[in-house]
Formats: structure tokens, C-alpha cells, sequence
């Protein structure tokens, strides 16, 4: 997935998964950098090895910092296949499972994918209905108080997704780096029943 801005700043991220019965997150990486951010950040992520490479440069001053580790990482781990993931929950049902968090220190957190109620949206004339999901951050205890402290709680993010024979993606809106801004990312259809025709 890949967003250019209007100022020159790009997010990219690639995601290289299995899928045998499950899904498995196999390779994760993704590059932030611009004026859009506070910092330019390569991260690079890898199930095999278990190893992580982070490297960042703070826009401010042009400090680097570079850090290398190895993370186990459980099944369910989903950098980059939130919105797959969604897409392949039956209707309706809730799911737990774990992100990495880079802060820039990586971070295992859970997230839980809770529905909460259904949105008309239209697809031509033709009226579908959007199943509307909020994914919650389950920080732990420590983790938790240690992000209350820095004034850094992640907010809860939120997905609309059809659920036909073939899900579909509609709406997010939620951050894409680790104290990011919330931003909103939708198709130009389905449309919203208050948006015009394009």
C-alpha cells in the first residue's frame, strides 16, 4: 500500500503473508518519510529470523537512531493485514489477535476487532450494507500505565466493510504510524448516502 502527498511525503508498506487454512504475516516492511510525519522511519520485520531492523530520523534536528533486535512473534501477528483480517471475519463476531507496535522499540500488543453496527452505503443506486468494526488496542497493565504516563494511549481505530460473497473494503479511519495523526482512508465506491456523484 502505497500513498504519495501532495508536500512530497510517502508512506509505503509491503506485507508478504501465507494463507493455508490461516493466515501467516511472513515478512513486514514499511517506510514512512516527509514533512507529513515528525520523523522518517524504515522498518523491516522478518518470521523466519526473527529479526527486526528500525531506523529512524527525527525531522527536527536529524537525529538517527538505528536499532536491531530479534522479536518472537506468535501466529497471529497482522502488520499491514488489519483490514484482510476484517474482511475475512464472519459477520457480526469479535477476534483478538497482535500487531507489532514500533515505538520505535517493537512492541507486542493485541487488538481486538469489535462490531459495532452496520451503515448503509451505495454502491451506483444499488444500496449495500457496511458492517461497521472498531479496532481497540488492549495495551496491558504496564504497557498501558507506562503510555498513560507519556501522554501516548493509541486511539481506537475504525473499518466499514461489506460482507457479500466477495467483502469488500469501504472506510478507515484510524492512525497509520505508531502516534500518528487519525486519518481517513475510503474508496470512491461504495460512497456514503450524503456524498455526491462523482
Amino acid at each position: 500500500m502505497v500513498f504519495c502527498f501532495t508536500d512530497w511525503s510517502l508512506y509505503d508498506e509491503a506485507v508478504v503473508f501465507t494463507q493455508e487454512r490461516v493466515f501467516t504475516l511472513q515478512s513486514y516492511h514499511l517506510v514512512h518519510r516527509g514533512p507529513a510525519f515528525t520523523e522518517d522511519t524504515e522498518i523491516a520485520l522478518q518470521r523466519a529470523s526473527r529479526k527486526y531492523r528500525v531506523k529512524t530520523k527525527a525531522r527536527q534536528n536529524g537525529r538517527e537512531e538505528v536499532l536491531n533486535g530479534t522479536l518472537d512473534l506468535p501466529p497471529d501477528v497482522y502488520n499491514g493485514m488489519v483490514i484482510t483480517v476484517a474482511k475475512n471475519l464472519p459477520k457480526g463476531t469479535s477476534e483478538t489477535v497482535h500487531i507489532v507496535a514500533f515505538t520505535p522499540t517493537p512492541r507486542l500488543v493485541q487488538l481486538e476487532f469489535v462490531p459495532a453496527g452496520e451503515q448503509n452505503v451505495l454502491i451506483g443506486e444499488l444500496e449495500k450494507i457496511a458492517t461497521h468494526y472498531v479496532l481497540k488496542p488492549r495495551l496491558g497493565i504496564w504497557l498501558k500505565l507506562f503510555a498513560t504516563l507519556l501522554g501516548r494511549i493509541p486511539p481506537d481505530s475504525h473499518a466499514w466493510l461489506i460482507n457479500d460473497e466477495l467483502p469488500a473494503f469501504v472506510r478507515f479511519e484510524g492512525q497509520l504510524v505508531t502516534a500518528g495523526p487519525v486519518w481517513r482512508i475510503e474508496t470512491t465506491s461504495p460512497r456514503w448516502p450524503d456524498q455526491p456523484k462523482h
